[in-house]
């Protein structure tokens, strides 16, 4: 690509959107500054594509134009992500006021055949803060398909969830297959693939509206993983670190790589011949000499060249694999 159209592109700001739930909040006010729509926000919509909810770019060339439209008509600002069908990943922000249900998640092979067509739904989870003693979900003690049948038939949610305390900094890797769910008290900065199927197995007999949510009982014994295994991807490192700040590798999978990057001074980031998402969770300062502050996401084109971030930032970037 010439050097004449790497300068052309801007990086897109994204405007997020958000979405009530049954748990939220008002933390994605309280902490991010957001306009949110009620006191029980559950989530924002930080950088998103799907048709759930297709976040619009904030300024710029392409102001007011939508994510999926700009996937789909300027392809070379995705560089090799673009092979994929749909923009690939989805970036939320979590507020759990009240525990999220007990839920799984297809694969791609399963959701291709049972939820017309879409992506599975693979995600991974840092947590930005929490109250004391809070605590997360994830996996179960049922020994092996036939017990956690048993298990959910005779709702022994006791004995059958495996709870494990949280702290903030804290970060974890979903596969399709894990039993999981946020719990009260826990803001999330969440990265997955950019599907909205969900299965819920339990959801503590809440009413919504006067009724029940649907449970997904057949579908979840069919894809939870039994017995639970830990996720096999490698913990998370510092891979730099210098005088002005530090990046930390906090994953890579099949679907995405994640690094934080927590600097005081100035910065230097290429993110190479794939588009990256960028969000800003703490401090402020200038990306580019463009002053940021905490709660803004933007994308980074493929070969866009150097981003330089400058001031007091915790930044998470993710890129497709």
């Amino acid at each position: 690509m010439g050097e004449e159209q790497k300068k052309e592109k801007e990086l897109l700001f994204i405007q997020p959107i958000f979405k009530e739930a049954i748990w939220g909040g008002e933390r994605l006010r309280d902490q991010f500054g957001y306009s949110i729509p009620s006191s029980h926000t559950g989530e924002c919509w930080a950088i998103s594509a799907h048709k759930n909810g297709d976040c619009v770019i904030g300024s710029g060339t392409w102001k007011g134009k939508s994510l999926s439209a700009l996937w789909n008509e300027e392809p070379h600002l995705f560089g090799k992500a673009s092979h994929y069908s749909q923009f690939p990943l989805l970036v939320k922000i979590i507020d759990a006021k009240a525990d999220l249900s007990i839920q799984v998640h297809p694969d791609n092979k399963y959701a291709m055949e049972h939820e017309n067509g879409s992506l599975g739904k693979t995600e991974c989870w840092y947590i930005l803060d929490c109250d004391p003693n809070a605590a997360i979900v994830i996996g179960h003690h049922a020994k092996d398909q036939e017990e956690m049948r048993q298990m959910i038939q005779e709702k022994r949610w006791k004995e059958f969830i495996r709870e494990i305390p949280v702290k903030k900094g804290d970060f974890f890797q979903i596969n399709p297959g894990c039993l999981h769910a946020i719990k009260g008290g826990t803001l999330v900065l969440e990265t997955q693939q950019s599907s909205d199927i969900t299965y819920r197995v339990y959801d503590y007999d809440r009413l919504s509206d006067g009724k029940p949510r649907p449970l997904h009982i057949k579908e979840s014994m069919e894809v939870i993983q039994a017995p639970y295994e830990e996720s096999k991807e490698e913990k998370p490192k510092v891979v730099r670190e210098t005088e002005s700040g530090r990046k930390m590798h906090l994953v890579a999978c099949d679907y995405y790589s994640v690094d934080k990057i927590d600097l005081k001074g100035s910065w230097k980031e290429e993110f190479g011949d794939s588009f990256a998402n960028v969000s800003i969770l703490e401090g402020k300062g200038t990306v580019n000499g463009i002053p940021v502050r905490k709660g803004q996401h933007f994308i980074v084109p493929a070969d866009f060249g150097s981003v330089t971030f400058e001031g007091e930032l915790s930044v998470i970037c993710s890129q497709a694999v």
